[in-house]
């Protein structure tokens, strides 16, 4: 059974790859932020934006009809799965964080893996990506920055004219967008600042940062008042060190998921070149590898934000 199953996951990998390739559009190129695609009361809506509301969607709708209404007693498979992952996180995040944070923080923790794991997989997906509308540019001046070109036959005198090509996906993987890995690192940042304060307070957060942490009993006086300016120093680098968190959640999983599309397109390029039995198994391994770091990267950032609130809060009950 395992074999099958196995062998059943291959198969359905493999017409994904089939359908990806056959979509692939000339002039796509993997873009840093999302591509814009339309207005909503004056504000720009780009591509990622458009995904995110696209599964975010289907994430709350496939919870409801994996779980109903309400939790039943008698749970059944869709229920039981849920738990399964629910339990085995909670496991991992309590002993971090103290039980009252931990409380009051799992629903968004929760929040933080499903939607990053989701969106990181969202890429993997027939039609992400490779589904959307070509863009001509056919001035005279320099074209725009994205746009590639391509010859086309020219006017009646049979000059070739240059034309430049922008494909713009309607759907693309919402953590290959840095604006995307940025709103999340500011909501894990502004979420870290509002449970340190709530769960272990102002005080606690000011003595661990800048606090002189020697025993006045074990070493001399004059050492010890010599190093509050040392923990005075340390402490200045570690106020720089937690703002830097918002660059390394940020770029962490931005870049994880952006080279992976850059990878898997040129993968897809270099599969085009060769015949159609075997340009299917090119990719393979690099979608299953994308599989794994998908579930790495939602999982480590979910864990870093908990053992960044659970650095102060942990003490609560001590």
């Amino acid at each position: 059974m395992f074999v099958i199953g196995n062998f059943r996951f291959l198969k359905t990998c493999a017409i994904a790859f089939a359908t990806q390739a056959a979509f692939a559009t000339e002039g796509f190129c993997a873009e840093v932020k999302g591509e814009r695609l339309f207005d909503v009361l004056g504000f720009p809506v780009t591509n990622s934006m458009f995904t995110t509301w696209v599964f975010a969607a289907a994430i709350i709708l496939g919870f409801r009809l994996m779980i109903g209404r309400e939790a039943k007693l008698v749970p059944g498979r869709g229920q039981m799965a849920v738990e399964a992952v629910i339990s085995s996180l909670s496991g991992i995040f309590e002993p971090l964080m103290g039980k009252k944070a931990f409380r009051a923080a799992f629903p968004l923790l929760l929040g933080f893996f499903f939607f990053i794991l989701i969106m990181n997989w969202s890429g993997l997906l027939p039609g992400v990506g490779s589904i959307g509308e070509e863009i001509v540019y056919t001035g005279q001046e320099t074209p725009p920055e994205g746009f590639f070109p391509r010859e086309t036959s020219g006017s009646a005198a049979g000059a070739a004219a240059a034309e430049f090509v922008k494909f713009v996906p309607f759907l693309r993987a919402a953590n290959s967008d840095l604006n995307t890995t940025l709103a999340l690192a500011m909501i894990s940042f502004g979420a870290w600042i509002y449970f340190v304060l709530k769960y272990a307070g102002l005080k606690v957060f000011l003595h661990d940062t800048f606090g002189n942490k020697a025993d006045p009993k074990e070493v001399a006086l004059p050492i010890y008042f010599s190093l509050f300016a040392v923990f005075f120093a340390v402490g200045c680098i570690d106020i720089i060190s937690i703002i830097m968190r918002l660059l390394s959640l940020s770029f962490r999983l931005f870049g994880n998921v952006f080279g992976g599309e850059v990878l898997l397109e040129n993968m897809h390029s270099l599969a085009a070149e060769l015949p159609s039995w075997i340009s299917w198994v090119i990719p393979l391994p690099f979608y299953l590898l994308e599989i794994l770091i998908g579930l790495i990267q939602a999982f480590l950032f979910t864990l870093l934000t908990a053992v960044y609130i659970g650095l102060l809060t942990n003490h609560e009950e001590e």
